[in-house]
């Protein structure tokens, strides 16, 4: 019995001479189209774009964060199912004979380099100590928030948001992006993945619409990046140049403010377009090497002067009870809490007074003393007996704010991220058997998030527990805690010179992580097509500068506290679709991998055209 071969013959149409000579017109235009619109509403009409899309980002999240929450959990054992079984583990990404491209200590050495990134400088500190205040062991009132109680359900979600799930959803990209191309002959570009459910559809419009998910989604999420970047090398700039100009002085904490950001936005943007067309060859390897040696200094310095006993025993602890509960991070999803649940829960005493209950007990940001103490009227005279239990009747709603917020958040960021962090793994990974592409891309990277978030996150977290920061590391804004921990770690010359170096990491970080976006949508819009001409390279510099730009603009109106809201409500908003094509990825490689398996075992091996 013969089983008819795989559809091959991906085709991107692309313009044969003019200016989108080498690209897809339709998806260039397309694309162009989506984020100019977004640039021309956020420009326009900021306070509206705000509004529009934070209420339309919530009743998102209120419709699909179950979604969100349980198709991650299926990337990572999808994954792992793939990797123990031995007729799809042992799958070599190539051709027949075909040896890896890379040593394993080079490939390895680029794992470790796509782990280190803006996210961890920005998010090292912030995230253990923002998840040892609040954290759904805290939310439901088991253990106080900043305290050494919370410090183990704190980093078993730090672990979570930067663990296995994580680089799961890098994987599931890239995984399929290598196996079509590398065994298969077919363009490196978004359609080639889903060509065995659809197989000559995604030569048509539909295959156009699959690659546009991929710009934009790639666009929104290398910009949220960007824009944590952008306000964390602002908040170096203060440390070291102490200019007021630059900074939000209006709040407890000096924050970067509307014309630091732009400013420190257009340097960024134009260095990285500078290293563009100039050539990736070069200027990215020279940056990506000087990336390293800056990172494990700086991971040095918190070696010697941190709390890197307290950390090294946090990482083992934490990682035991990672894993531990790794299902029920996988696939504990929550909804949105119904009125009418809420007041079925209540005592008889609080039930004529639900809705004056409802706003505060189920707000996922507010202990039960803010709950309490925002209560008017009659509801206030409420024994506290009654108020903890109506307090207690919030808890649902309470965790599925805090999910949404917080992990569902993290899940788009990653999903938005996926084509060009996929796009880069498959691209280093040819003649790796898929075996060796998931425990490799999946495990390595994750360890080394989880070494920087111990020892920078818990040096943090112990310099507030001794008692020695009093406060000031947890009272900083997120962008600004890496510096505010080192200026309680160190003092004199060597604090302004580290200072100095993290401005630079941030900066180098950057500019190859934005000149490498630019590179990828470059490549999806010209069929996997990496030698792309100049002038798209500026056109897509200026555009990705003209979102976040915009973005960060349309935060701050109306008196927005957090310039970013803007930028993560797009990003969440625009990677919801993109998570339907990662979806039907997994069906597609399954199906691959599957077919594959039993050509082998009828010897009808695969030849991609041309070979």
């Amino acid at each position: 019995m013969s089983i008819k071969p795989p559809f091959t013959e991906v085709e991107v149409n692309r313009a044969a001479s003019g200016f989108y000579e080498g690209h897809s017109v339709e998806i260039a235009l397309l694309s162009k189209a989506i984020l100019v619109g977004l640039v021309l509403w956020a420009l326009v009409w900021p306070a509206n774009a705000n509004g529009v899309l934070g209420s339309l980002n919530w009743q998102l999240l209120e419709s699909f964060n179950t979604f969100y929450i349980i198709i991650v959990g299926f990337f990572a054992f999808f994954l792992f199912v793939l990797a123990a079984l031995p007729q799809t583990g042992k799958r070599i990404m190539g051709r027949p004979g075909e040896g890896t491209e890379f040593s394993n200590f080079s490939w390895f050495s680029m794992m470790f380099g796509a782990g280190l990134g803006v996210g961890l400088m920005v998010f090292a500190t912030a995230e253990p100590l923002g998840l040892w205040g609040s954290n759904p062991v805290v939310v439901a009132g088991d253990v106080a928030g900043n305290t050494e109680d919370a410090l183990k359900s704190a980093y078993r979600y730090t672990f979570a948001h930067y663990g296995f799930h994580a680089w799961a959803i890098y994987v599931v990209t890239g995984l399929s992006l290598a196996y079509y191309a590398y065994t298969r002959g077919m363009p490196l570009t978004i359609r080639s993945a889903l060509t065995p459910l659809f197989g000559p559809l995604m030569n048509g419009p539909l295959g156009h619409l699959v690659d546009v998910l991929g710009v934009v989604a790639t666009i929104l999420g290398v910009s949220v990046t960007i824009g944590f970047g952008v306000s964390q090398f602002i908040d170096g700039m203060y440390a070291i140049t102490g200019m007021s100009w630059m900074m939000d002085m209006s709040g407890e904490a000096p924050a970067p403010g509307t014309v630091g950001l732009i400013a420190g936005l257009l340097v960024i943007m134009g260095l990285s377009i500078v290293s563009a067309v100039s050539g990736v060859g070069k200027g990215v390897k020279y940056l990506s090497n000087l990336n390293l040696v800056l990172s494990l200094i700086l991971l040095f310095v918190f070696v010697v002067f941190g709390s890197f006993l307290f950390a090294m025993t946090t990482y083992a602890t934490a990682l035991v009870d990672y894993l531990l509960n790794f299902v029920s991070l996988s696939f504990g999803a929550y909804g949105p809490q119904a009125a009418g649940d809420f007041a079925a829960a209540l005592p008889s005493e609080a039930a004529p007074f639900a809705d004056a209950l409802q706003g505060g007990a189920t707000n996922a940001w507010g202990s039960f003393d803010s709950f309490k103490s925002g209560l008017e009227g009659d509801a206030a005279a409420l024994s506290d007996s009654v108020l903890q239990s109506a307090y207690a009747a919030g808890e649902p709603g309470r965790q599925f704010g805090w999910q949404a917020g917080w992990t569902t958040f993290y899940w788009a960021w990653w999903i938005a991220f996926s084509p060009f962090v996929g796009l880069f793994l498959a691209r280093i990974s040819r003649g790796r058997t898929v075996r060796e592409f998931i425990v490799g891309c999946m495990f390595a990277p994750a360890l080394v998030c989880f070494a920087w978030m111990t020892i920078l996150g818990g040096t943090a977290i112990d310099l507030e527990l001794t008692g020695g920061a009093e406060g000031a590391i947890i009272g900083a804004s997120n962008t600004a805690k890496l510096f505010v921990t080192l200026g309680e770690m160190l003092s004199g010359g060597l604090l302004s010179a580290i200072t100095v170096m993290c401005v630079v990491l941030i900066m180098t970080f950057l500019v190859t992580s934005a000149d490498s976006g630019i590179l990828v949508m470059n490549t999806i819009m010209s069929g996997g097509d990496q030698e792309v001409g100049n002038k798209h390279k500026v056109v897509w510099g200026v555009i990705l500068t003209a979102v976040i730009g915009t973005l960060l603009i349309a935060g701050k109106t109306n008196g927005g506290a957090d310039p970013m809201e803007a930028l993560k409500s797009a990003m969440i908003i625009g990677a919801l679709p993109f998570t339907i094509v990662m979806g039907l990825m997994c069906i597609s490689l399954a199906k691959a991998l599957f077919r594959d398996g039993q050509r082998d075992k009828l010897n009808e091996t695969v030849v991609a055209p041309g070979e």
